[in-house]
């Protein structure tokens, strides 16, 4: 029970930071995506969207380092994915 508790506050960390970012700064903004896309990216890809903010503020876009770190978003969200579906099987499984 307590480790579902752990991934349940871990898959909503991306979105609770995202959430802070976008109520009390303008770093989200400032990258100039749109809201939708803003919020299509606080529902389904959290980490990417924090990556890609990140990228286009600190690194200048998405070349040299800021694709590095697009691509730990991506790979991120990706491990997310999967490691809450694993936990679905094995419930599943068990029960």
């Amino acid at each position: 029970m307590g480790c579902c508790l752990i991934v349940g506050v871990l898959a909503a960390s991306p979105r609770i930071i995202l959430l802070g970012l976008w109520l009390f700064t303008d770093y989200l903004s400032r990258i100039g995506l749109a809201f939708i896309w803003g919020l299509i990216g606080f529902l389904l890809v959290p980490c990417t969207t924090i990556a890609y903010a990140i990228a286009q503020n600190s690194f200048g876009g998405l070349q040299g380092w800021g694709t590095v770190i697009f691509a730990v978003g991506i790979l991120l969200d990706i491990l997310l994915y999967a490691s809450g579906r694993r936990s679905r099987r094995e419930r599943a499984a068990a029960g």
